[in-house]
């Protein structure tokens, strides 16, 4: 096992550098100059010209890359100009935050797409497959940001029972069930196209298994149908749906920052669309940076997972 986690991180090397060209690219290509955007009304052309000699814009995008990413490896990410601090200490500030709802809404969207999955593969073409169909299909169609409105008009402005935005209530609150209340709204929204597509996903591999002989000779033995629905089934066909868990793990990071800004969350994704707004680059390529490494770990702990369950994808 130990032989396959390094042979499975050695392959992520390449990936992440990658990914960090990719990032870099595409903050190099964004319309606009940096220096400008920076300066504001203060823009004249001595100052712009020395802000891209202090922040290296002046170099050639090679020589730009290679001091970012060596600063990268030793754990310097830079200093974001506009929040005037390190960079680092804001991406794992706001990274807390992220977690926590990713978290959360991984969980939902683990649990209930599990469970709805189970039901309507046993239940097969009955009325719970079809109710738990039509569901799924519209969780899986629905824009994100447009269900995180319709719940906020409806929970927040017509009902007044949860709160609209944020992340602890301005005034008071602060506690873990202020968080709690907080949280319900963006994490169901959050999780719930993953949950349609989790839900999807087991719905077939527990029909594939169902059809298996060691099904049947459960079956004949005289197992519970419980047992062997839970006992056998489930644990063959969960081997499949791992690396699902692991896709929607990375699905539920890159979603919050859509889901963030619609909740005013003041997690990575909020920071993101505000640091592009204003063109910090630094602060953009760090932040993609950690969820794009993060969403890399995420499929890594799958593989591994669904390694420890089947022992066959070691070799």
């Amino acid at each position: 096992m130990l032989a396959y986690i390094a042979k499975r991180l050695l392959a992520a090397i390449p990936v992440l550098f990658g990914l960090s060209i990719i990032v870099f690219g595409i903050m190099a290509l964004i319309p606009g100059d940096t220096a400008t955007a920076i300066l504001g009304a203060y823009a004249t052309p001595e100052n712009v010209a020395r802000v891209n000699r202090e922040l290296g814009l002046d170099r050639s995008l090679p020589e730009q890359y290679w001091v970012w990413i060596t600063n990268v490896l030793q754990g310097d990410f830079g200093r974001s100009y506009n929040l005037n601090r390190p960079v680092l200490d804001e991406i794992l500030e706001r990274y807390n935050a992220t977690l926590i709802l990713a978290g959360v809404s991984l969980v939902l969207c683990s649990i209930f797409g599990l469970l709805a999955g189970i039901v309507s593969a046993v239940r097969q073409f009955g009325w719970a497959d079809r109710i738990i169909t039509f569901f799924v299909l519209i969780g899986i169609s629905m824009p994100a940001f447009w269900l995180g409105l319709l719940l906020i008009l409806l929970f927040a402005v017509q009902w007044r029972v949860l709160p609209a935005s944020g992340m602890f209530a301005v005034y008071g609150g602060g506690d873990f069930m202020d968080l709690l209340r907080h949280l319900i709204l963006p994490a169901v929204t959050l999780a719930v196209v993953a949950t349609g597509v989790i839900a999807r996903l087991t719905r077939a591999s527990m029909l594939e298994v169902l059809r298996q002989d060691f099904v049947r000779t459960a079956r004949a033995k005289g197992l519970s149908e419980r047992k062997v629905i839970y006992g056998h089934a489930f644990k063959a066909a969960f081997v499949n749906v791992i690396p699902v868990i692991g896709i929607q793990a990375g699905f539920v990071l890159g979603g919050a920052v859509y889901v963030e800004t619609v909740f005013q969350w003041p997690g990575i994704g909020a920071m993101l669309v505000n640091a592009i707004s204003t063109r910090d680059v630094l602060l953009v390529q760090g932040g993609v940076l950690l969820v794009a490494a993060s969403y890399v770990l995420f499929n890594l702990v799958a593989d591994v997972c669904q390694a420890l369950l089947d022992p066959r994808l070691k070799t």
